[in-house]
This record gives C-alpha cells, structure tokens and sequence, in this order.
C-alpha cells in the first residue's frame, strides 16, 4: 500500500476514534499532498509524498521555535503530537554512518574534489536519501567530507 493510502486510512481510524489532533495533522498532510499534485499535474509517488510530509513537520518545527519564544506549552504539546502522527509515515531516517557511506559513494561517482563541485554530489545524493534524511543535514556531510 502507497504512503497516500496509509494516510487516508489513517485519517479514517482517527475519525472513528474521535483523534481531533491526529486527524487535523492528516487532513492537512493530505491537503499539502493534493495540492503538490495539482502543482506537478500527476499523482505523487512515494517519495513525492514523503518530501511534502517533511516539509508538513518542518513547518510544525517552526511552530514549535516560535511557541518557546511565547511560552506556549500547549502549542508545543499540539505541534509535537502533530510531528510524531506524521513521522509514522516516513521511512525510517539513516543514522549518521550510512549518511555518510551514501555520500561517500556520490562523491565517488560524480568524481568531485573539492567544495565548489558540491552541486553536483548533492544532485546525484538527494534523490537517494528522499525522506530518510533532512536536506541541511546531507548538505553538512558533503560539505564536510569535501573540505576534509
């Protein structure tokens, strides 16, 4: 079963248990998917729909920065639980080793040596890691490995 399906199916659970929390952050899930496949004329795949739901979380993130800021522990709460009925729907993320072997590997094939050739590792890695790594965190690792 494809992601999109998941999250449908999931929305549906959280009616029926009456998940008020849960349910909002899948319909805006399933909102934020629509609307990038309105965007690129066709239905998303996978990993398509994992891009949209990181970006979901990255948003709840931000909530979250500026919820400290005011000192609103319940928006944090909501956003947190927001961020974790999410989460469930992406692959599980590449710990700092295999990040670095995939890099590795990029930085091998493309054949760059230095810094200024970054772009190009980065287009051959992205594409590879989608939805099982944040793209700062990828961009970090090639920077460092290209400098060192």
């Amino acid at each position: 079963m494809d992601t999109k399906t998941q999250i449908q199916q999931a929305l549906k659970e959280a009616m029926r248990a009456r998940d008020s929390l849960r349910k909002r952050a899948l319909r805006s899930a399933l909102a934020a998917i629509k609307l990038a496949e309105v965007e690129a004329g066709r239905p998303l795949d996978d990993a398509g729909v994992w891009q949209v739901l990181q970006k979901e979380i990255k948003m709840r993130q931000e909530t979250i920065e500026g919820a400290q800021k005011a000192q609103r522990a319940e928006l944090i709460a909501e956003a947190q639980a927001e961020i974790e009925a999410l989460q469930a729907f992406l692959p599980p993320p590449l710990s700092e080793s295999e990040l670095e072997a995939l890099a590795r590997a990029a930085i091998a094939q493309v054949g760059a040596a230095s810094p200024r050739e970054m772009g190009k590792v980065m287009a051959v890695l992205m594409p590879q890691v989608q939805g099982r790594a944040d793209g700062g965190q990828v961009s970090r690792m090639v920077r460092r490995l290209l400098q060192g």
